[in-house]
């Protein structure tokens, strides 16, 4: 969460004949801050009064009600009162506590359940003094399904609410995919929705393939389709030697009786085995079910580099930069970012960190509670998981320098966009935006969001075309719609462009035509300051030939080999690929669009059970009303209503 600049609430300095906020030496940046402090150590102070010495977490917010703070503490009333001593504080908290202007406070039984809840609120408010975990998406596992007589395995992520076996996590979908099809070849299971696996009249294209061995069409028998899955259920758990050593027999016992078909596919399912274990380190010594951790600090920023191990293998990889302040050290930013990882997914046996952290033995026992389970945190000197925590170290200052360097490429862009737009100055939010259609069809616009850190796709936003005096295919319409839909919402959200959400420069996709649009929408709004420009595809839409448009000036264009040329068509393609994207969607779900929605009481289930039994929609408008009813589910008086909904006169 980008900090917010200093608020217009803050004081003056204190007036002549006046005292400073005691134990506060006087800068200009004090004299800003004084009158502040005192206001916020007022509010701290009435808090306290109310306070007890148990556990709990405190909030601090400022006057817009966002959470600056997320804090636990062993004794409330102890560790909140030191907010008043100013003098003892160090910048960044003395800043903090002129911004709060109100907290809130919840008791706990024990500190453990006061790290977990502030783990959990942290996640939820993102408070801009904490440590932030930014990138926290949940990671996909394997699923090897038990809901079903013939289990099916299938790629999962969210809530494992299904019943089954979950094997992961993975560090990526193309790590799982991977592992997935060469599953399908060593295992031959079905990975099939159960629809399409219920509609099978014959083997699909993953049969003849080598991919499945079609159960649904009975080219195997049940029983030896359940020792497939027992198989494959064994290799994920760890006993992949078992497993291929059960596999090599069977190909010698099949050769030794000539039956050269079936050791050709024993020994494919063999070679689909090798494949991934060629991809993963197998039987690490010491190493079952572990997350590997290493923080590197350099230039100011921490990358946290986290390593997935279950049975013995390696799931893969992935790289952190937390959100944190300067001044604080790793065993602090650890601690934080173990805390709030963990918050909303499972807990290894064991994790393996690279330095000594903060509270780590309150940190344990928080992670066992909510594993109910113990939990091991190590920091090992030597041996095997010394090795894992060296490579980890070795790709997280790989990765730091990566992001280092092209975060100051990506600044110097920044610099010389200012110089060539005539912004004020470097701009920290560029807002692009596109709109995609077909002849007028399912009309979308998309905007994307770049910054300093590159595109911030947790900020992108997608406007389906809804207004009717908005004419299919008019560009200009679509835009104007656009925007003023944007910045109706921001003026409403954030009228003080306070909260790091209003661009710094709008850019739009087209020539004078938008540019046009889009100046009008901004002076109705009242933001004719907002800095806007367009860019326009050269001559047969070729790129390196873009020329642009900016407000009072003359559309002009950039050398074709200039950096800054190829960073704004950069912009202009991920907008244009995220419209289109939202575009096609829309088509899609559009597509999906029945007949059968139009009838009242269909719902969901009903609209199922009407085309798995007629097979169309079409064949549902032209049923009888005696076929209606012959279908599950389907009452007489449904069917009736269906009946007189495709057959009313006119």
């Amino acid at each position: 969460m980008e900090e917010d600049p200093a608020e217009p609430y803050l004081p003056q300095p204190a007036a002549e004949g006046e005292a400073a906020t005691p134990g506060f030496a006087e800068t200009p940046e004090d004299d800003i801050l004084g009158q502040g402090l005192a206001r916020g150590v007022a509010v701290i102070a009435e808090t306290v009064k109310t306070l007890t010495a148990s556990s709990g977490v405190y909030r601090m917010m400022n006057r817009r009600g966002d959470a600056l703070y997320v804090g636990k503490a062993r004794n409330l009333k102890r560790r909140v009162t030191a907010y008043t001593q100013i003098g003892k504080l160090p910048r960044r908290l003395q800043r903090m506590v002129a911004e709060t202007v109100a907290m809130e406070v919840v008791e706990t039984h024990t500190e453990v359940e006061a790290l977990l809840l502030e783990s959990n609120l942290i996640k939820r408010f993102m408070p801009r003094y904490n440590v932030l975990l930014r990138d926290d998406k949940s990671f996909p596992y394997i699923l090897l399904t038990d809901d079903h007589a013939v289990p099916q395995i299938t790629k999962h992520r969210g809530a494992q609410n299904r019943e089954g076996d979950y094997f992961g996590p993975f560090a990526s979908a193309g790590a799982v995919n991977r592992t997935i099809t060469a599953l399908e070849r060593a295992f031959l299971l079905r990975s099939c929705s159960d629809a399409v696996y219920a509609a099978r009249t014959r083997p699909c294209l993953m049969y003849q393939i080598k991919r499945c061995s079609a159960p649904c069409v009975e080219r195997i028998s049940a029983a030896d389709y359940q020792d497939l899955v027992r198989q494959a259920r064994e290799f994920l758990t760890g006993r992949s030697q078992e497993v291929q050593q059960q596999l090599a027999a069977a190909m010698e016992s099949a050769a030794e009786n000539l039956d050269f078909e079936s050791a050709a596919t024993y020994r494919d399912r063999i070679r689909a085995l090798a494949h991934i274990q060629s991809h993963q380190d197998i039987n690490i010594e010491g190493v079952d079910n572990a997350d590997v951790i290493a923080a590197h600090e350099e230039g100011g920023q921490i990358c946290l580099q986290v390593f997935f191990f279950r049975a013995g293998r390696n799931y893969g990889n992935r790289a952190y930069f937390p959100s944190h302040d300067k001044s604080l050290g790793i065993g602090e930013v650890l601690g934080a970012f173990l805390a709030q990882f963990y918050e909303n997914k499972p807990v290894p046996k064991t994790i393996l960190v690279s330095h000594r952290l903060d509270e780590e033995d309150l940190l344990t026992e928080a992670l066992s509670m909510k594993a109910d389970r113990k939990i091991e945190i190590l920091r090992p000197q030597r041996g095997a998981k010394r090795k894992l925590i060296d490579n980890a170290l070795h790709n997280a200052r790989e990765a730091l320098a990566r992001r280092l360097a092209e975060s100051s490429s990506q600044r110097r862009l920044l610099e010389k966009l200012a110089e060539v737009f005539a912004l004020d100055g470097t701009p920290e939010r560029i807002e692009i935006y596109d709109n995609s259609h077909i002849q007028g069809s399912e009309p979308y616009g998309g905007m994307v969001v770049a910054g300093p850190e590159g595109f911030v796709k947790n900020a992108y936003r997608k406007f389906r075309i809804k207004d009717p005096g908005t004419a299919a295919g008019d560009d200009y319409a679509m835009m104007r719609e656009v925007l003023t839909r944007r910045f109706k919402r921001a003026l409403k959200e954030d009228p003080e462009r306070s909260g790091g959400t209003w661009p710094d420069l709008v850019l739009l996709d087209g020539g004078q035509g938008q540019l046009n649009s889009g100046r009008e929408v901004l002076a109705d709004l009242g933001l004719g300051d907002l800095p806007i420009a367009a860019v326009a595809k050269g001559p047969d839409r070729d790129a390196g030939r873009e020329r642009i448009f900016v407000p009072g000036k003359a559309s002009f264009m950039l050398q074709p080999r200039d950096p800054l040329l190829y960073f704004i068509q950069r912009l202009r393609d991920e907008a244009h690929r995220f419209a289109i994207g939202s575009h096609r969607a829309g088509r899609s779900k559009a597509r999906l669009r029945s007949v059968l929605d139009e009838v009242p009481g269909i719902g969901a289930k009903r609209k199922k059970a009407l085309l798995l039994h007629f097979g169309a929609a079409k064949a549902v408008a032209r049923a009888g009303l005696t076929d209606l009813e012959a279908v599950e589910g389907i009452s007489k008086t449904v069917a009736r209503k269906i009946y007189d909904h495709f057959h009313r006169e006119g």
